[in-house]
């Protein structure tokens, strides 16, 4: 199964795709889209053509995408959760399903804890991918997103073969 994480920004939006196949994840490509443009239009364009070519390109199965929390400003918030639905619509489009999850849900996959700093997740996706070249803390996010995605299709698909076991 191959996985694309997003890690929603407006100015650096981080993805990174693995390949899983049970416990298994190998990295396949991570990198950031820079948006560009004078418009907030423009910018959200730029990150629509910019993740639209790499799910094009690498075709992935499934895609992840991290949740927005509420900041303080609220007119972030909102730009930000633009961003989030450029990150949610370029997989729909291609027909790929998009799961959601938590900052915390995130780190705790990867981490083991809930509150880890992005240091911490840098050296745990590192550790899981080893060799891997990361383009930066937007991509380490994206990538971790991506593996705890990963693990969460992993035990529901083995939920699903015990509930089919147990019916038959």
């Amino acid at each position: 199964m191959r996985v694309i994480g997003i890690d929603p920004g407006l100015r650096n939006l981080g993805w990174g795709l693995i390949d899983a196949d049970g416990s298994r994840v190998v990295h396949v490509a991570n990198g950031v889209c820079h948006s560009s443009g004078d418009s907030l239009a423009e910018r959200l364009l730029s990150l629509h053509r910019q993740l639209t070519s790499i799910v094009l390109e690498f075709a992935p199965d499934t895609a992840a995408v991290e949740q927005t929390f509420v900041n303080k400003d609220g007119a972030g918030t909102l730009k930000l959760g633009q961003a989030r639905g450029i990150a949610m619509l370029v997989p729909a489009q291609a027909g790929i399903s998009v799961g959601e999850y938590a900052p915390n849900a995130v780190k705790k996959a990867v981490v083991g804890v809930g509150h880890a700093d992005k240091k911490q997740i840098d050296h745990m996706v590192r550790l899981q991918l080893p060799g891997v070249d990361i383009a930066g803390p937007d991509a380490a996010d994206a990538l971790a997103i991506a593996i705890c995605h990963s693990y969460h299709a992993r035990s529901a698909g083995r939920l699903e073969d015990a509930l089919k076991r147990a019916s038959a």
